[in-house]
């Protein structure tokens, strides 16, 4: 009983100890396992590394021979064109230098067409010049000549109102003495008949006063008293008014004399204003004659302006006629001149896409030789030499400039119609190579059809039964010898 217990007990230890040994193991060989995973990661990574580092290398080799393959082949094409480029800089210079030299002789000869204008010009200008200067001298003298008659008519005029102004002042000083010399001697009889007059009443005065004197004594005395009474009264009441008297007394004298002064100014200006009448009624006539003198050159002033305002608006409408025909010629000349601009930008235009279009050789020669001999040339020279006789002919000289032009025009439309041909030989060839392929692929498939027929892929004696395709004796563009189809050959058997 103990012995098995024993071993009953001993079971579950080994167990338990094969268990520990196999976790032993596994936890070994996952650390085995992991080590030799990590070993395997930095060889692969020291791989990674070396295979970069020498396919890095190996692009970088590549890329310098790559780099000097296209340098060399860059440079043999750079030489190709810098030869080409100085072909036709060299042929550019050449043009160039034509132009500079016709341009130079134009140059001249413009020089010498505007020296000869110049000459001609001043020529011209000196006449106008002398003609100017004889003309000036001959208004000059014109001038000087009027210039006299009017200074010696104003000198006339002038001598002749002088001596009537003298006149005229002798006449008013003998008139002014002798009314002086009458009014003197009619005072002085005035002044003796005053006196006279005066003697006598004083007289009489006199006797009447001693008469009344003698019989008023009396009663002089008492009215003496009441008059010196009433005097004194009224002296004293017109004291004021006797001074305004006495003022007005001295102002009546004073302006008594200006009135005779200004009287006698009256008169001087009386007769200064007749002796203007009379002048003035002279002057009168005679500025009605000048005026009926400027009003007939007035009409005719107005008749001829008259005549040169018709003759203006005449030339006016002339001027708008002929500048409403000079406006529609400029717009007709405006539209010519588009027109041609389109075209000549267009021709431009065109010029580029072809120059863009030329070959390298058409860039280095651009004018084809003439396939001409000496011979054909010195006749085709002396047959443009002669006069021309038909319209046409004469036509054709204008266009001798041109001549350039059309011969590479002329190359280009016979290149295209080579070109046209050469792609109707071509059109006709694929036609046939698709009538073989559609042969050919009629051979190789097997329909009721094509077994009733012959074969065309069958042989006999190294000959075949497709038709031989050749080129034809009227074709204008014969195909390339390498081109053409050659008789399939082949064994005696079926295909």
């Amino acid at each position: 009983m103990a012995g098995k217990r024993r071993s009953r007990a001993a079971a579950p230890v080994a167990a338990e100890d094969r268990v520990l040994v196999l976790q032993s193991r596994a936890l070994a060989e996952e650390e085995a396992a992991k080590r030799k995973g990590e070993l395997l990661t930095r060889f692969l990574k020291h791989k990674l590394a070396e295979e970069r580092q020498s396919s890095a290398r190996s692009l970088h080799k590549l890329q310098a021979q790559w780099r000097a393959v296209l340098r060399e082949a860059k440079a043999a094409e750079l030489r190709r064109d810098v030869l080409i480029l100085s072909r036709a800089f060299a042929r550019v210079m050449d043009r160039k230098d034509s132009v500079i030299e016709s341009m130079a002789a134009d140059l001249e000869e413009a020089e010498e067409q505007h020296s000869r204008a110049l000459r001609s010009h001043s020529l011209n200008v000196d006449r106008l010049l002398q003609l100017q200067r004889c003309r000036l001298a001959c208004l000059e003298d014109g001038y000087r000549a009027q210039l006299q008659a009017l200074r010696a008519a104003f000198e006339e005029e002038r001598r002749t109102i002088v001596e009537q102004h003298e006149r005229e002042s002798c006449y008013l000083q003998d008139v002014a003495l002798g009314t002086e010399q009458n009014q003197a001697k009619n005072d002085l009889d005035i002044m003796l008949k005053f006196q006279s007059s005066r003697d006598d009443i004083k007289t009489e005065s006199l006797q009447e006063k001693q008469y009344t004197r003698l019989q008023l004594g009396a009663k002089l005395d008492e009215l003496w008293k009441q008059v010196r009474r009433a005097l004194q009264g009224y002296a004293e009441a017109t004291e004021r008014q006797r001074v305004v008297f006495e003022a007005l007394k001295q102002k009546d004298e004073k302006s008594s004399r200006e009135m005779e002064v200004q009287m006698k100014k009256l008169q001087k200006l009386q007769d200064s204003i007749a002796a203007v009448r009379s002048r003035l009624v002279a002057l009168l006539q005679e500025s009605e004659e000048q005026n009926r003198r400027m009003r007939e050159e007035k009409e005719k002033v107005l008749g001829q302006l008259q005549e040169l305002r018709t003759e203006m608006n005449q030339m006016g409408a002339d001027a708008h006629d002929s500048l409403l025909r000079l406006t529609l010629q400029s717009g007709a000349a405006l539209k010519a001149l588009v027109q041609v601009t389109e075209k000549a930008q267009r021709i431009l235009r065109l010029a580029e896409m072809c120059r863009r279009m030329e070959t390298e050789e058409e860039k280095v020669l651009p004018f084809y030789p003439s396939s001409l001999d000496k011979e054909e040339e010195e006749d085709a020279q002396q047959v443009l030499q002669e006069t021309p006789v038909e319209p046409l002919a004469w036509a054709l000289q204008d266009c001798v400039g041109l001549e350039r032009f059309w011969q590479r025009f002329n190359k280009a439309k016979l290149e295209e119609q080579a070109l046209e041909q050469q792609r109707a030989a071509l059109s006709r060839r694929n036609r046939r190579l698709r009538d073989l392929l559609r042969q050919y692929l009629a051979g190789i498939s097997i329909t009721q059809e094509v077994l009733s027929e012959p074969n065309p892929l069958f042989a006999v004696k190294q000959k075949s039964c497709i038709l031989r395709v050749l080129p034809h004796a009227g074709d204008d563009c014969a195909v390339h010898p390498k081109t053409r189809l050659q008789p399939i050959h082949g064994s005696t058997s079926s295909a």
